[in-house]
């Protein structure tokens, strides 16, 4: 009797175990045909691709805000950087590096979505879908934590949307290359909800919407993705920048190795402690 007990003790413990490893295992056939290279389509890198850049963005800014973004533009019509601080070679952040201005890779696995960026201006992401809660204590980053759920929207038992929120980003981080400006209490929150095209299956689909205290109210845009052939390849900022900050002005190092004026009247750095030669 004891014999025939430890064996259906231990039929009963194979059967949980095979159950919850099946309940683990990632089932491609349920997710979508997502993984692999993407590029933005069409045009150059900006939040809101259907207006024009710059002002033609129209970011619903408060008026505090909206001076700053115009001090931002006025110091790069004279030259400067404004708000653009990616000079240094700092990630552009959330929601930024949404508007791939390189290609972008996408993996999926039951745990969770990973996007891995060509160039280094953006860090990766790992959106979570395993169901978790925010955590409590969490350390910013210029990408945020990301939390994500799969749906099946049409009934086919099948994913087809990934719907994404992001937080805990860290700054400084500009909205585009213009300077368009987020609040400095870095309480940014970016909602996504990404689908397939349903006439063409090369067109990814990335709903944005920004909630920032910056802006008047959430503002939300339609981003596209076009699958493309081949492997990521490598952008590495620091190898070919030409962009010198000595105490909060930034000059241009020429093609012969010398460090040159990025604005009109700009005046020279303090070579105090350079020995000068006669």
């Amino acid at each position: 009797m004891l014999y025939r007990s430890l064996v259906r003790g231990a039929a009963l413990v194979g059967m949980f175990v095979l159950s919850f490893v099946g309940a683990q295992a990632h089932d491609e056939s349920r997710y979508p045909a997502w993984e692999g290279k993407w590029n933005r389509d069409p045009g150059p890198p900006r939040y809101d691709p259907s207006k024009p850049q710059r002002r033609g963005q129209q970011p619903p800014l408060t008026p505090e805000y909206q001076k700053i973004f115009e001090a931002s533009l006025a110091d790069q019509e004279a030259g400067g950087q404004g708000n653009n601080v990616i000079h240094k070679c700092l990630p552009v952040g959330m929601p930024r590096q949404l508007a791939s201005g390189f290609p972008i890779d996408i993996i999926i696995s039951g745990k969770a979505t990973i996007i891995l960026f060509e160039q280094s201006f953006a860090t990766s992401r790992k959106i979570h879908t395993d169901g978790r809660d925010w955590p409590k204590e969490v350390t910013p980053t210029f990408a945020g934590y990301s939390i994500g759920k799969w749906l099946d929207t049409d009934g086919d038992g099948k994913f087809d949307t990934l719907e994404i929120e992001t937080r805990h980003m860290k700054g400084p981080r500009a909205v585009d290359n213009s300077g368009i400006p987020l609040h400095e209490d870095n309480q940014t929150v970016v909602k996504e909800r990404m689908f397939l095209s349903k006439t063409n299956p090369d067109i990814l689909h990335n709903e944005n919407t920004i909630i920032d205290n910056a802006f008047t109210r959430p503002w939300t845009v339609m981003k596209n993705y076009r699958r493309m052939k081949g492997e990521l390849d490598e952008d590495n900022c620091a190898e070919n920048n030409n962009h010198v900050e000595i105490k909060n002005e930034i000059y241009y190092l020429s093609a012969d190795g010398y460090i040159m004026p990025a604005k009109k009247g700009q005046r020279p750095p303090d070579l105090r402690y350079f020995t000068q030669t006669p």
